[in-house]
């Protein structure tokens, strides 16, 4: 997710200082430290802290109020339609997490949100990929709609392309992914969840490189499986356990259960 405010989001070589430092800090699951670093005075940082927040809620299950009360500060200092659809896109993924990890129900209001940002973010924009990308989810998680999730997505893949966002890439890469695993498409399947790590590895996202590692294990054959488990495992272990999601994932099978 890029932040235009100041130069670069940190993933590259001379990128704006401070955000080469929250970047890394953000990567390492450092979420409260690098929203320490923002001084929420203006709209683009105040934005930036809530979705520092908000996606901790994601990974972590935990920081809701917090987050609550930076995005209602990045709310109040937007006022063009550009920074009031963000807001409410931050908005809707912050209700989204609420219900997938089943704090309250929430569907409704993540949907509103992502309706107002819809009306806010012209099309072409950069922010519409990350907008196309949680209506993804929105479809395939809540709704259970796997043909318009793999539509949003594929908007949200070309988004990315277009306004070069790799880790934005990283995610639309291993949703599509995850949609062709479950109809069986191992070739396509394995294809984009390789995409999805190479691209968090270069960047240097360590607290997505698990879950990236999880997931191409998912399409794996054995012993390549097994490694690439063992492998998330150690970095999931090294950050703390997050994503909290991810420990169901990496669950050894029960004793008799019968293996993929």
């Amino acid at each position: 997710m890029a932040h235009s405010a100041m130069s670069g989001n940190g993933t590259t070589a001379g990128d704006d200082p401070l955000q080469t430092a929250v970047w890394r800090l953000r990567s390492r699951a450092c979420w409260a430290d690098a929203a320490a670093l923002l001084p929420p005075d203006t709209p683009a940082l105040a934005l930036q802290r809530a979705t520092l927040l908000v996606e901790r809620c994601l990974y972590t299950e935990r920081g809701w109020e917090e987050a609550e009360d930076a995005l209602r500060t990045a709310e109040a200092l937007a006022h063009t339609d550009e920074e009031r659809g963000a807001a409410a896109c931050e908005r809707g993924q912050l209700a989204y997490a609420a219900t997938l990890h089943g704090v309250r129900d929430r569907a409704d209001e993540a949907r509103a949100a992502l309706g107002r940002a819809a009306a806010l973010i012209a099309p072409g924009a950069a922010g519409r990929a990350l907008l196309d990308f949680r209506r993804g989810l929105l479809a395939e998680n809540l709704s259970r709609s796997p043909q318009a999730a793999r539509a949003a997505y594929r908007r949200a893949h070309a988004g990315a392309t277009a306004h070069a966002d790799p880790l934005l890439l990283s995610f639309t890469w291993r949703h599509l992914a995850g949609l062709a695993l479950r109809e069986g498409e191992l070739t396509e399947a394995r294809h984009g969840f390789a995409e999805s790590l190479r691209i968090r590895e270069e960047l240097g996202y360590l607290v997505g490189t698990a879950p990236a590692l999880a997931s191409l294990a998912d399409a794996e054959s054995e012993p390549e499986a097994s490694r690439l488990r063992e492998e998330a495992g150690r970095l999931f272990r090294l950050l703390g356990g997050v994503p909290t999601w991810l420990a169901r994932q990496l669950a050894p099978p029960a004793p008799g259960a019968a293996t993929a």
